[in-house]
């Protein structure tokens, strides 16, 4: 395997959308004299219920973080991580690039748990399916790559212990089932077993974990993987939980956290509009208070933890849970610092949003229409703060970009904001700065729909044929018919080619004068609506050639039996799809 993660990548959770690429560099081994010289021992010692670990022989609790920043800035941001009482922090793949990494951290008394990934990764969601029971080739191929890595880095002061797969056992789920899953799940944690066996032999000096989601993993490592050191396990909500399972589960060995923070989108409950509803900035804050005190309070068995995330995306998945999304530091930073005794006595914090609702109904703001955000928001420092609205579609086409939304403040906690043209279920965020590197973050769904048109939608409910429909795959069967039955949840889709066409059979000759629509992320770059009197004799009454999808909206004066929507060039790699085409007169 060329290529191995330092960062998370994404997923069907939201961690999905947090990881970064990674620098290439050059990889410059210690002479062996020297370098066994700069190792340290690290160990986990003490008997049932009363372990710790230790750096030569010292104590050593983890106070960590989950890292997010390319290894070209290590350097930039390991004295921001000192000041927050960070002590360690936790990467998900070790490769020819993670000596800068390493080298820095320990520069700034840091260190790295040092992850190795194994597929399939990042548990619901993520791809990459193996066979552990028959796939010799691939585990062949870890077993050779990772002790490689281990060889040349295991006298790096900056490596506290190795860390083999990230929720591989939750994972497995995407490609098996049933019995079958059991042996995989058998298989792949007897192999994490043989590259712990195997990391332990290169090197005796650091410990061997392996991480997944939740406690469930436990059982299947406590029967085929006795030679882990400790184990791992990744708890937002339920972090709190981990010590009861724990202790009912009867196990025998430590354990750290390599992964938790606040409710993440898969753990709460949805809003009105049928969107996760995401934890208040304050909220994010309790999460992570909340977290570090449940593990210390397992003393003598829970080791520490690397909570999540130190990242500086500033998308959906960032604003969620990066301590620093955009480079500003938000409640949960100060939060974490403050759980690792940090220095705070003297920090300027962030904005608070104490408050913020939708006006009117959220479950029907027409595209392209206003919407008014109430909000209050006060500042510790006294700042003078700046505004900005967002838009995010995650929950429309999966877009995970944080979009600026024209908007007006209008004083006394009041903005005018102009809604997304797209319909479907948007995320509205609210963004406070103070000038001085911090930020206060809010959001609310609203449902975009269609904009009313006054008369009689004379298509609905009509016949409709198109020149390609696809069969199958997500939401499909994509017929004509989705197009024309007032359902802004069913509709059209053809094949990926052009050109391609939808018509309706109104039944009868008849007059209109307005054309309505509501195109889905695979939208028309160039069409023309067409009429006909026969269904075979068509005549152009409106042509467009630069579409950008989302609703459009046209009066025209035609009239016929048949309406025709003739797709000349697509959008998107895509085809064409359309939740509603409205003919009114």
């Amino acid at each position: 395997m060329n290529t191995l993660r330092t960062h998370r990548p994404s997923s069907g959770r939201v961690a999905a959308s947090l990881a970064a690429g990674l620098l290439a560099a050059g990889m410059i081994a210690l002479p062996a004299q020297q370098a066994k010289a700069a190792g340290d021992v690290v160990k986990v010692t003490g008997s049932q219920g009363d372990w710790q670990l230790s750096v030569n022989g010292s104590p050593y609790e983890i106070k960590g973080l989950t890292w997010g920043p390319s290894i070209a800035d290590a350097d930039k941001y390991m004295p921001d991580l000192q000041s927050m009482g960070v002590n360690t922090i936790r990467t998900w793949g070790t490769d020819a690039t993670s000596k800068p990494l390493f080298d820095s951290a320990a520069a700034h008394g840091i260190k790295v748990i040092a992850g190795f990934w194994l597929q399939p990764g990042g548990g619901p969601g993520s791809g990459g399916c193996v066979n552990y029971v028959t796939d010799t080739a691939y585990k062949n191929q870890m077993l050779e790559e990772f002790p490689k890595w281990v060889q040349t880095y295991k006298d790096n002061p900056g490596v506290l212990m190795w860390d083999v797969g990230n929720e591989s056992v939750l994972g497995l789920q995407n490609c098996y089932s049933g019995d079958e899953l059991e042996k995989q799940r058998d298989a792949y944690t007897s192999f994490v077993d043989d590259i712990a066996k195997e990391i332990h032999s290169i090197d005796p000096d650091h410990p061997v974990t392996s991480t997944d989601a939740w406690v469930g993993a436990w059982p299947y490592f406590k029967k085929n993987a006795p030679d882990l050191d400790l184990y791992a396990v990744n708890a937002y909500r339920a972090v709190c939980d981990v010590k009861a399972a724990w202790e009912q589960g009867g196990y025998t060995k430590p354990y750290i956290v390599t992964e938790t923070g606040p409710a993440g989108e898969w753990e709460v409950p949805n809003d009105a509009n049928g969107i996760p509803d995401e934890p208040t900035d304050q909220g994010k804050a309790d999460g992570y208070t909340k977290a570090w005190g449940c593990i210390t309070g397992h003393k003598g068995v829970a080791l520490g933890a690397t909570m999540f995330h130190y990242g500086t995306e500033n998308d959906f998945g960032g604003i969620w849970f990066n301590l620093r999304p955009a480079d500003l530091k938000r409640l949960s930073y100060y939060a974490v610092k403050k759980a690792y005794g940090g220095d705070t006595s003297h920090d300027n914090t962030p904005p608070v949003i104490s408050a913020m609702s939708i006006d009117g109904d959220a479950s029907m703001v027409p595209a392209g229409g206003d919407l008014t955000l109430t909000t209050k928001v006060t500042d510790p420092d006294g700042d003078a703060l700046s505004y900005q609205v967002l838009g995010n579609s995650m929950y429309v086409d999966k877009g995970k970009d944080l979009t600026p939304l024209q908007s007006t403040d209008e004083g006394s906690g009041h903005f005018k904001v102009t809604a997304p043209d797209k319909t479907g279920a948007w995320k509205i965020y609210l963004k406070v700065t103070d000038g001085n590197g911090n930020m206060g973050i809010e959001s609310r769904s609203v449902r975009v729909v269609a904009p009313p048109v006054d008369g009689t939608d004379i298509a609905l409910g009509k016949t409709a044929t198109a020149s390609s429909y696809q069969t199958g795959g997500g939401d499909c069967p994509c017929t004509a018919a989705g197009a024309v039955d007032g359902n802004s949840q069913t509709r059209w889709a053809s094949d990926w080619s052009d050109p391609q066409w939808l018509q309706v059979d109104l039944g009868s000759i008849q007059s209109f004068r307005h054309i309505q629509l509501n195109w889905e992320t695979s939208y028309a770059k160039a069409y023309t609506i067409q009429t006909s009197d026969d269904g075979t004799n068509w005549q152009t009454i409106h042509q467009v050639t630069d579409g950008n999808g989302g609703i459009d909206d046209f009066d025209v004066n035609g009239s016929g039996r048949y309406v025709r929507i003739n797709g000349t060039a697509r959008g998107t790699a895509y085809g064409y799809s359309l939740y509603e085409f409205g003919i009114y007169n």
